[in-house]
């Protein structure tokens, strides 16, 4: 049976403190564009979303920290995939995505690269 994100907070953080706490370690300049309330002159933030949300922000993030770095590198990743590296339009608008985005994304094209690849072997 799946667990809620309420169980897998409490099992991997203790409370959603820690986890906003957590999430809030990657609101860097490097990382993080600045699309929150808080970042507008509002007043909610981080702990004000959900369990769910906040999960999936930690293991995206996590996950771009891990293999990348920071959004730029993303963003060329990305670029060398769809082998569009020097188009410089394309990347001014992925440097307007947030990180969720930028990583569906270079998934999305890494799973395309490898299919060319396959079907050119192929």
């Amino acid at each position: 049976m799946k667990k809620s994100p309420l169980t897998i907070v409490k099992e991997k953080f203790g409370d959603k403190a820690k986890l906003v706490e957590a999430v809030k370690a990657f609101q860097t300049d490097e990382l993080w564009l600045g699309r929150t309330a808080a970042d507008r002159g509002g007043d909610k933030g981080l702990s004000h979303v959900s369990n769910a949300k906040l999960l999936r922000l930690h293991t995206t993030f996590a996950a771009v920290k891990e293999k990348f770095g920071t959004r730029d590198k993303l963003i060329g990743a990305i670029l060398d995939n769809e082998k569009r590296s020097k188009d410089e339009g394309y990347k001014k608008r992925l440097s307007a995505y947030p990180v969720p985005r930028l990583w569906d994304l270079y998934k999305t094209s890494e799973r395309r690269k490898k299919a060319a690849e396959a079907k050119a072997k192929g």
